[in-house]
């Protein structure tokens, strides 16, 4: 293996290791392109029977503002004025904004696979963005199950589910973490007849 190649692994490995959720982020905006770029590198992730069955919309901050409005609102219902405050509050200082969704399809085992190819892009995405200096944040939750949310996007609510909203950008912070060593999560299996 030459050096050029165990240089461009050993930076896959160092990616996979030091990418991590960011929960906290500057005000920059990342740009564009590198973004474009993204979700270039995105649609490359392993897909069954080749369905790419993902699409990205990058929102802008007007609509980011509306969505984090709406989900003020629905954590209102269910938590109250101060926790819809705090949320609102820590919504609208997110920098970047995107959401993928995922075509939904009447087959289980087909749309788990869908759902499996997705998160896979969604991870070239954020190891891209890590290489870059950026970092996202994956969210979930009843605002993206919420019809006004598909409406704010422009999505089919009959036609797709919402994988994630992602917040973007460049990290305040950049979290710990640890893992499980490999011997707690890795079974060597020995057929008896060998």
């Amino acid at each position: 293996m030459s050096d050029l190649d165990a240089h461009g692994f050993e930076g896959v490995a160092r990616a996979l290791r030091e990418r991590r959720t960011v929960h906290d982020f500057g005000q920059a905006l990342p740009p564009s392109d590198i973004i474009s770029r993204a979700v270039e590198l995105a649609r490359w992730a392993p897909n069954h029977h080749r369905t790419e069955p993902w699409h990205f919309y990058l929102l802008d901050h007007a609509t980011g503002l509306q969505i984090a409005a709406l989900n003020a609102d629905i954590v209102r219902e269910n938590k109250g004025d101060k926790v819809a405050a705090i949320k609102l509050k820590r919504w609208t200082q997110m920098p970047g904004w995107m959401v993928v969704s995922c075509n939904t399809d009447d087959d289980e085992i087909r749309c788990r696979e869908d759902y499996a190819a997705c998160c896979c892009a969604v991870h070239n995405m954020a190891l891209y963005l890590w290489e870059q200096g950026i970092g996202m944040k994956w969210t979930t939750g009843k605002v993206t199950r919420d019809r006004r949310f598909f409406d704010l996007v422009g999505m089919d609510y009959d036609k797709v589910y919402v994988v994630g909203l992602f917040w973007y950008g460049y990290p305040a912070s950049i979290p710990t973490q640890h893992r499980k060593p490999v011997a707690e999560i890795l079974t060597h299996v020995v057929s008896a007849t060998t």
